[in-house]
Order: C-alpha cells, then structure tokens, then sequence
C-alpha cells in the first residue's frame, strides 16, 4: 500500500445534456452557489466550503462522469504521486503543471483502473466562505463520491496500491458476497466508496448538512420541489451517518447527508456488515425498503466517458 499523500475531496465534475436544467437544479433547490461560468460550464460551490467548487457542470451531447478531484498538501506531494503512478504503470493524462480553473493551483491528471479521469492538484486558492447558520438547509461542503465498479475487488486494491486509500469497512450479503468497500484518506470515514455494479458509472455523490434538522429541512425542501427521492431518510450503520437521496434532472443520484463518523485510524478495524440486514442499510428503520428499484437507480447509465479525456 502506498503512503498516503492525497488529503480530502475536492469536487466532482459531471458532463450533462440539460445544461440548463441541471444548472437550475445544484444553483436551486439542491443549494449550492453559482461562482463562475463561461461558455456552456459552470461551476458551484458550497456555503460552508473553502474549495473553490465542489460541482462542475459541462454541456455535452452525452452523460459522463468528466472527473474526480482530490487534494495534496503540497506542490512536492503532487509531484511524488505522479512519479510514484508513472513508476507503477499508470498513464498520465498530464504531467504536473498550473491548473487552469477557479483558484489556480498545481496539479495533474490521470486514468484509474476502470478509465475515470482523477485530478489531484494542491496550493488551490482559498475560497470565502462561511459558517452555516442555524436552520440554513444548504449544504455545508462536498462529503464524498462512490463508483461503481464491474471489478469491485480490483478497482480497491488499485486505489489501495497507488493513493494510498485505506479501507474503513465493507458491505456483503450471503448471495452476492462483498457489494461496497468503504474507502479513505483520513479520518472521516469515508470520502469515497466502491460499488459492485454492471458496469463503471457514477453511484451518487453526497453532500453533508450542517445537522439533522438542515438536513430534514432540506430533503423536505427538495421533495417539495418534486424531484424524486429514491431512498431515505435514514441513517447507515456503516459511517454511522444519514442519508437521502434523490435523482437530479439527468438521472445521477446525490444525496444529504450529515454526522459521518470520524474514527480513531490507530486502532480501527473494518467491518464487515450484512446488507441483507435492515438495520445495516437503516438503523432507523423510517426509508423506504432497500429494493431493486433502488439498486437499479444507483447504478446509473453505463459511463460511456471511461479512458477518454475530458476536453476541459
């Protein structure tokens, strides 16, 4: 396993054919900020969060995922994980240089196992932002992204091997065997999970609320609105934390959430928890079953997207 140089998630950048319609979704109801856009990309940032952005928006004729980006400490610790990548064999889209997007930086760009683009950059300006009053229901940062993987086990050992994730804990049934891993990069929990799926797409990507009660106004606020909630409210038993999740215009799950547990990396242990118990997909009990409709959403469109480079 590598040495971990990557230190949390940075954004999340999807291609959509309703520009417009995702744009009034995530700038909206969904409660992110519009900070900048030109020429058919936008990007959105959240309140509480000092990145620049944690979703990019880009016209396209098709549905991708265009990338996910991670942070480094620093401009030597981008460097080190490029040589290290090259060194093991993984192809480089770029090599470390300026990054051309709001709050500058350094960083690069490369495929992962399974063909998605993963940026890592460091010395990303600062954005302002602001503490989440009180009822604020609007999400306070980016929390984390899960993938699904036609090769579960070989997309974690690849992240394991070549930055340095580290496994929090797994989900598997008597009938299908492991179906997540829960992957990070600090001491949250996770901030990103693998997923058993037909083929390699976006899972969901989840976003974290100031508390419970801004996380229930604002899945009220979203189901009011109309947009379709497929699982939820409830509360996980890995992670320990909550969740909603609905569908954006195009079909890409997000969800709410709040209260993801933050471990002890020196003495943790992963689980193993059976899904087939209800108490492990909601200790609660208040969502709605975990069915195949459920699972069908989560799996998304296949990502058509994989080993080919966004043009931006």
């Amino acid at each position: 396993m590598s040495a971990r140089l990557l230190t949390h998630l940075r954004h999340v950048d999807l291609a959509v054919p309703d520009y417009d319609k995702q744009l009034d979704f995530y700038s909206g109801v969904w409660g992110l900020s519009k900070v900048a856009e030109d020429s058919g990309i936008s990007f959105l940032a959240a309140e509480g969060s000092p990145e620049q952005y944690v979703v990019r928006l880009r016209k396209a004729d098709e549905k991708r995922l265009d990338l996910v980006s991670y942070g480094a400490a620093t401009a030597a610790d981008v460097d080190t994980l490029a040589e290290r990548l090259l060194a093991g064999g993984v192809e480089l889209l770029s090599r470390p240089g300026s990054v051309d997007t709001p709050g500058g930086g350094y960083g690069f760009r490369f495929f992962d196992v399974d063909g998605r683009t993963i940026e890592v950059s460091a010395e990303v300006g600062v954005r302002r932002h602001r503490k989440i009053e009180e009822k604020e229901a609007i999400p306070v940062k980016l929390s984390h992204v899960v993938l699904n993987s036609p090769d579960l086990e070989r997309t974690r050992r690849w992240y394991e091997q070549h930055l340095g994730f580290r496994l929090s804990d797994s989900l598997s049934s008597p009938h299908m065997g492991e179906v997540m891993h829960f992957m990070r990069i600090s001491s949250q929990h996770h901030s990103m999970a693998l997923a058993k799926g037909p083929h390699t797409s976006l899972h969901h990507i989840s976003f974290e609320m100031r508390g419970i009660d801004e996380y229930m106004r604002g899945s009220g606020r979203v189901i009011r609105a109309g947009f379709t909630k497929i699982w939820g409210p409830g509360r996980h038993m890995a992670g320990d934390n909550t969740f909603t999740y609905f569908l954006d215009p195009h079909g890409n799950t997000v969800e709410y959430t709040t209260e993801l547990e933050d471990l002890d990396e020196d003495t943790w242990h992963p689980h193993v928890y059976d899904f087939s118990d209800p108490e492990v997909t909601d200790q609660w009990g208040t969502a709605n079953a975990m069915n195949e409709l459920v699972a069908k959403e989560s799996f998304n469109d296949p990502d058509h997207g994989c080993f080919v480079a966004p043009p931006v």
